[in-house]
């Protein structure tokens, strides 16, 4: 399937499922939750998220078949209830824990809003953070232009107090991002050598750019340069910026790629499907590059396979590459992913810095009552059928996210563990990192409206 198809594929796939009405599959639709009065009734929308989940959820064989929604108070409790409880688990610690962690109800407002950052626009302080923010509230990233980046906010940073609370107090009251969803504006006391400073930081709309940086590393002795690319999320502004660096590195001759989505959450589909394009067209031209897989009753209509384009005048534009190094975290989540197992089966992948998140699947929505369902509904799988990734993908060589050097750089621990991995085979010796502050960044899920991902096009974002 070429890449446009792909496109069009996605688009029909979303809005099939955005309707409530009809039938399909050979499953009946789920009745409508409106009551004879013209009302959503609380009962009748937890009916219908019950009935889609014994109709789309991915492990709906898993499900009892007498299910009541008496036992739920309300559509969102119930939809979290019935996938932990009867959902696959997996067992950490000597105990069951359940695999989906990603099906959810949440507002159409909240979608909306979500949405909308998928299109490179977020409204916020727009900068990340070290997640252990009860000990250590660190800085990791922040976006050039924002409001972060304006107020003074750095890599490596560590904040003592907002709106003059300790984080403590705050990560052990309402929650750190509880905290940021509920303040347009924060004082933030930054730590210093001698007296500590304070800046006033109010949220606004950015646009992200996605492709962060791109560029050549010079490995000497007339051998090709490695391409180095750092991608934060998978949006379509990327697209331009990918054919511009993938240019430049075809022009240098590169064949070896350190592709960095140590931040990188997910995104939309089709980006991830057009970064295969660019990454396989030239060694792996129409071979399969991924697999949607649904549930039994619904796997002869929905199920597809994406190919890497065949495009001739594409593969003239990119590479040929034969190795590719991605830099990842435990943030490192979804359409990420998707890409890395994807390109397993055609070139050599290795991992470093530490092991993914581990999202192998993806929802499909279902509107109603002003809410938006999202169950679990889907899994990806790569060419070899390999797509059961819960612990997240393994890393070949360990590196630290390095809070003192810059992303990317030369002596960024991560960059320095792949150049290793490319030019010997093996990981370098572990340095030691006195006084640094080395975390991985590792994304929560503390709210429901954070507990998973949006649609086909829309797998991921954090």
């Amino acid at each position: 399937m070429g890449t446009n198809m792909r496109k069009l594929t996605g688009l029909f796939l979303i809005v099939l499922l955005a309707g409530c009405g009809g039938s399909d599959g050979g499953v009946s639709a789920p009745p409508d939750p409106v009551d004879e009065t013209g009302e959503c009734s609380t009962n009748g929308q937890k009916q219908f998220v019950l009935d889609n989940l014994y109709a789309w959820y991915l492990w709906n064989d898993l499900l009892p078949a007498d299910l009541s929604i008496a036992d739920y108070a309300s559509p969102e409790e119930l939809i979290i209830r019935v996938t932990a409880d009867f959902g696959p688990q997996k067992i950490v610690d000597g105990q069951e824990v359940p695999i989906d962690r990603f099906s959810f109800v949440r507002s159409q407002q909240s979608e909306d809003d979500f949405l909308e950052g998928t299109l490179g626009e977020l409204f916020g302080f727009s900068y990340r953070f070290v997640d252990d923010a009860a000990t250590d509230f660190r800085i990791v990233r922040v976006f050039s232009g924002s409001p972060a980046d304006v107020g003074g906010l750095a890599r490596g940073q560590r904040i003592l107090t907002l709106n003059g609370r300790s984080v403590t107090e705050v990560a052990g009251s309402e929650g750190i991002s509880t905290f940021f969803s509920n303040n347009p504006t924060v004082e933030f006391e930054i730590e210093r050598t001698g007296a500590n400073d304070f800046t006033t930081i109010t949220k606004a709309v950015i646009t992200i750019e996605p492709v962060a940086q791109w560029r050549l590393i010079d490995r000497g002795d007339g051998i090709p340069p490695v391409g180095y690319m750092q991608l934060d999320t998978f949006i379509d502004t990327a697209n331009p910026r990918f054919e511009a660096a993938f240019a430049e590195f075809r022009q240098a001759g590169v064949t070896d790629v350190i592709l960095d989505l140590r931040y990188n959450g997910g995104g939309l589909v089709r980006t991830a499907e057009l970064l295969g394009d660019y990454l396989g067209a030239g060694v792996a031209p129409g071979e399969v590059f991924s697999r949607t897989e649904f549930n039994a009753d619904r796997a002869a209509q929905y199920n597809e396979i994406s190919n890497i384009t065949n495009l001739q005048a594409f593969r003239d534009q990119t590479i040929n590459l034969s190795r590719l190094v991605v830099v990842a975290t435990r943030g490192t989540a979804s359409a990420s992913e998707l890409v890395t197992n994807g390109m397993i089966p055609h070139v050599d992948v290795a991992i470093v810095g530490d092991n993914t998140f581990g999202k192998p699947v993806g929802q499909i929505g279902l509107t109603f009552c002003e809410k938006i369902m999202r169950p679990t509904s889907f899994r990806i799988a790569n060419a070899d059928g390999d797509g059961d990734y819960f612990d997240g993908l393994p890393v070949d060589c360990a590196a630290p996210d390095d809070l003192s050097a810059e992303i990317g750089a030369d002596d960024d621990p991560n960059v320095v563990a792949a150049m290793s991995v490319l030019n010997t085979g093996a990981c370098p010796a572990v340095a030691t990192l006195e006084g640094q502050f080395a975390p991985q960044f590792r994304p929560t899920y503390q709210q429901p409206d954070r507990r998973g991902t949006p649609a086909r096009e829309y797998l991921d974002a954090f």
